[in-house]
């Protein structure tokens, strides 16, 4: 995900957070017991590394799922090697780290290497325990993860990327960092040597070599009108921090969204679309992170448009109070081909496509094996309806993370 100063901001100042139901099943913890013990090396840098380098600690923890609490300095007391991974439930960019997080979960926990999830949110109702709980469950992770709803840790480690990986020797110093997507078997490689160095014997298990997911060539454009759709976000925190940076252009394309907060204003879509823009029809209220659709409607009149180009586009959405609703799917004024449908796209008896949304979460909506544009919209009769941000992917074959 881009950088905090950028497209992907931290949260500022925590913001009411959005109810939802929410499930807490928990996960079944894992042990943390090393087998075999190493030999613990002397607390001297490595070469090339200073004190500078030491790992700060867990700072201002919130809940612990799939643990107890642990700290990095109880952890280097053990001999263990740790991936801490910055992440958040929603984060398309985190999503996609996931299968190999599991993978190297599964290989090396019983040969030194603890992963620890640094579960700083993006969105209010990211702040929400039973959230984080069932998105844990849902993923399938089995590491611990620690909530940072106070961006404490965050800001021990000077991060500024979800997701982000800082992986720690036994003696506490930060030995390798990677930020964003990619570079899996590079990382991979890079937890093996911290294994072998602390003692741990890996014979028998062996490095993913597989290819990884590719851009498409064809995303690769200078036109701006055709590349790839930057993320979007409709609340008005994000759309007024980038009014400020005067780099930025915000991402609501309606004068009078900035002109008040936290009411309902109708809007009229213009008509014409430009790429990496929302534009809006109807009463909508713009709040913190989100925006909501403010009346109860019968024919689906109000929307959120967009012009887009990608393989897979993704929207964080959530029920205003908790009751679940349909979100009214078209790509081109049509129904979304069922060639081109993310996972989360179902079909009525009269072939519209929809969205059921029931959770605060990220729901997979297009999904092409070719890099292509086109016109969505997105309307629900529902004033349940609350839409926080748009992603959009460009590799090869379309997402490489299909979702549930």
């Amino acid at each position: 995900m881009a950088p905090v100063t950028a497209l992907a901001p931290a949260a500022s100042a925590p913001v009411a957070p959005v109810p939802v139901v929410a499930q807490a099943a928990v996960p079944t913890e894992i042990s943390l017991t090393p087998s075999p013990e190493p030999t613990l090396a002397s607390v001297v840098p490595p070469p090339g590394f200073t004190d500078k380098d030491l790992a700060p600690e867990i700072t201002e923890p919130g809940e612990w799922i799939n643990s107890e609490p642990l700290t990095l300095a109880g952890l280097q007391d053990e001999g263990k090697v740790v991936l801490v991974d910055f992440w958040t439930y929603t984060c398309i960019n985190c999503i996609r780290t996931l299968p190999y997080m599991k993978e190297w979960q599964e290989k090396y926990a019983d040969h030194g290497l603890v992963i620890l999830g640094v579960h700083t949110p993006e969105f209010a109702f990211e702040h929400i325990y039973e959230n984080v709980v069932e998105a844990v469950e849902e993923f399938g992770l089995e590491y611990p993860s620690v909530q940072d709803n106070d961006f404490g840790t965050w800001m021990a480690f000077s991060n500024r990327y979800w997701p982000a990986k800082y992986l720690v020797d036994v003696n506490g110093y930060i030995r390798y960092s990677h930020f964003g997507e990619g570079a899996y078997e590079e990382t991979e490689m890079q937890i093996r040597d911290l294994l072998i160095e602390a003692g741990y014997d890996l014979e028998g298990i062996s490095v993913n070599t597989a290819p990884e997911p590719q851009i498409d060539p064809d995303s690769d454009v200078t036109d701006a009108e055709m590349s790839r759709t930057r993320e979007l976000y409709a609340g008005y925190e994000r759309n007024y921090g980038a009014l400020r940076s005067f780099t930025t252009p915000p991402y609501i394309r309606h004068v009078e969204y900035y002109e008040v907060k936290d009411e309902a204003v109708e809007y009229t879509d213009p008509g014409e679309h430009e790429n990496h823009f929302l534009y809006l029809h109807g009463l909508w209220k713009n709040e913190a992170d989100n925006l909501v659709h403010a009346q109860m409607t019968k024919d689906h009149e109000d929307y959120i448009a967009l012009k887009f180009f990608g393989t897979s586009v993704n929207a964080v959405m959530a029920p205003e109070t908790g009751e679940p609703y349909q979100v009214k799917i078209t790509l081109n004024d049509e129904p979304v081909e069922m060639n081109r449908a993310g996972t989360d796209m179902q079909y009525d008896d009269e072939g519209n496509s929809f969205v059921h949304v029931d959770e605060a979460r990220m729901y997979f909506l297009l999904d092409q094996d070719t890099y292509s544009g086109g016109e969505l919209k997105l309307s629900s009769n529902s004033a349940e309806f609350a839409l926080f941000a748009f992603t959009f992917g460009s590799y090869q074959g379309g997402e490489p993370v299909k979702g549930s």
